[in-house]
């Protein structure tokens, strides 16, 4: 159903019976042959490169050979016209039988309209969130959960084998930290004077709730324990309890994850799994003995004046080489990535996609050139940055939260403004663009609010049809009579919402490809807009209505188009993580 797809083929099968040559004689590279929408839609509905990318090979004029291929398209049936453009670009514009036709097949396919193949089944796993269990999730982690959660629905869609991913960070000095906090907490709960929360222990509130259950639980036996020992009880019972609310909080926006990786099993018997990385990059020859070169500016942790075990990351594409292992013998943090990396391989995925906060760029090319050096070309690894986003309302900064200790939680923004605003409004600039988000704009009802627009499209679809009902006498609609009315639609209004409709199934491809739902966003805010124009229009001529009572047939044809409408937006909604209302008050 992809209409650039099925073109560029028949722009394609147009070139080769030119039978061009190249200046060897061969037959020339059509792999750059392009066909989509021209940036101007007054030009027409769709345009090809193929005249431009193939004169030069050929040793033709480009806009000679574009007038062959122009000619040669003109007998196409679905063609209405083939005119050059500038210095050889061919703009086609279509017959209004085929836009009908398109639509009667939208209509055949409904919700599932766009679905691709295009990913061929691949095993992607998007890893996103992953924050440290050691408080609720706060805004930072917002963007980053609807980012990741939205590309792996549209992989989804587009063919893809996805698996979501939140790797739990429970192993670590901040572990240890948390399980001290908690411990405090306990104490408190016992009726200790604890007062002040020491400097470096985690201040929020939130663990108020973990040392009271552990006081139920454990009443004082805790403090009659070997301190080690009542710290590894309490770091699990706190990990367990941050891991709930973090589950909690990420529902509460619509993300849900398959998988929980534990980042302990990777240290788990002696530390097996990093032991085994490791054994394996040094049979591929990547490992080697040696001190590393004091860095610029300030040091990392793992930086020791003297040998360690390193990873020779700066042959597979990174600016330095990195420690595995210390030389008093422990893991670095870097050492269980490259495990949990190579787990990934092994569970069979292909494509490894991280989303991760902009802090964290630094770790692109260590991971980049881990990947390359733990599975060659065999695996793709990409990873999305996703900017900060700043809190407003009515344009002024938006204080501290003082359940948390010193952020806004998420929970605090879902329960002010609502999961679908937070869901559309994230994608609503790419990741890698700082994001402003101002609570009063996101709820307030106006074209200028995006999520706002969309839904208001999508309960206005529904509008219609409740018209149609009460006006019509008819209680439903089937599809297949609505389909077989569609011809009837000739307002280029009207045709300009089919176009429009056509461009999705390209749309879930290449966003999907390219690794950015946010085109998703933009692209929905484009139909509703559409949508709403031609509602204006029937406001302001009565022909143009959606139902008109004394023309059935057209009715019929209108509602045909306003269905397929409602499913590309119900559709892509979906997708986005938000819901696409019958009504909205």
């Amino acid at each position: 159903m992809n209409i650039f797809a099925d073109f560029n083929a028949r722009i394609i099968k147009a070139v080769e019976a030119l039978d061009l040559k190249d200046k060897d004689g061969a037959a020339p590279d059509l792999s750059r042959v392009a066909v989509e929408p021209p940036r101007d839609a007054s030009h027409g509905d769709l345009a090809t490169n193929a005249a431009m990318v193939l004169a030069k090979p050929t040793g033709q004029n480009p806009r000679a050979l574009a007038e062959k291929l122009a000619e040669a398209l003109r007998g196409d049936a679905d063609i209405a016209s083939a005119e050059i453009a500038g210095p050889g670009f061919v703009n086609l514009r279509l017959k209004d039988g085929f836009w009908h036709t398109h639509l009667t097949a939208l209509l055949g396919e409904g919700r599932n309209y766009g679905r691709s193949t295009v990913g061929g089944g691949r095993k992607a796993n998007v890893e996103y969130v992953s924050a440290n269990p050691t408080g609720p999730m706060h805004v930072g982690h917002c963007r980053g959960a609807v980012v990741g959660d939205a590309l792996a629905n549209l992989m989804a869609f587009a063919g893809y084998d996805v698996t979501k991913e939140y790797v739990i960070n429970d192993a670590g000095s901040q572990i240890d930290v948390l399980g001290s906090s908690a411990l405090l907490r306990y104490r408190e709960a016992l009726g200790d004077d604890i007062g002040e929360i020491p400097p470096g222990l985690y201040p929020g509130d939130y663990l108020v709730p973990v040392g009271e259950a552990l006081a139920k639980e454990f009443g004082r036996g805790l403090l009659q324990m070997p301190e080690e020992e009542a710290l590894a009880i309490v770091k699990d019972r706190t990990v367990d309890a941050m891991m709930a609310m973090i589950r909690e909080d990420l529902a509460l926006l619509n993300v849900h994850h398959d998988v929980f990786f534990s980042e302990r099993t990777l240290h788990a018997d002696n530390a097996k799994k990093i032991r085994a990385a490791i054994a394996d990059l040094t049979l591929k020859g990547h490992i080697y003995k040696g001190k590393l070169p004091p860095p610029k500016g300030e040091k990392p942790d793992d930086w020791e004046d003297r040998e360690q075990t390193l990873f020779r990351s700066t042959a597979v594409g990174d600016d330095m080489d990195r420690a595995l292992v210390k030389s008093d013998g422990s893991f670095t943090y870097f050492a269980a990535d490259v495990a949990y990396l190579k787990d990934k391989v092994d569970r069979g995925f292909v494509d490894l996609i991280y989303v991760l906060g902009a802090d964290h760029g630094g770790y692109v090319k260590r991971l980049e050139a881990l990947a390359r050096a733990v599975a060659g070309d065999a695996v793709n690894l990409t990873v999305l940055l996703c900017q900060l986003v700043k809190l407003f309302r009515d344009g002024e900064p938006v204080r501290m939260s003082k359940r948390s200790g010193d952020f806004i939680t998420l929970r605090e923004v879902v329960e002010e403004v609502g999961r679908d605003p937070i869901r559309f409004m994230m994608l609503y600039r790419k990741n890698d663009a700082p994001l402003d988000f101002d609570f009063a704009k996101v709820t307030e009802q106006s074209k200028d609010n995006p999520v706002f627009y969309v839904q208001y499209a999508s309960a206005r679809c529904h509008s219609v049809f409740r018209q149609a009902s009460e006006q019509l006498g008819e209680a439903n609609f089937d599809r297949n009579r609505l389909a077989a009315s569609v011809a009837a639609l000739a307002d280029e209004g009207e045709i300009a919402l089919i176009r429009k409709l056509a461009e999705y199934p390209r749309l879930i491809e290449s966003a999907a490809l390219s690794l950015e739902p946010h085109r998703l966003a933009f692209y929905l805010y484009d139909l509703a807009s559409g949508f709403h124009a031609q509602w204006n229009r029937g406001n302001d001529n009565q022909d143009l209505r959606f139902v008109k009572v004394n023309d059935r047939e057209s009715t019929y044809a209108r509602l045909g188009l306003v269905q397929a409408v409602s499913d590309v937006l119900t559709s892509g909604l979906t997708l986005i993580g938000a819901d696409a209302p019958i009504e909205m008050r």
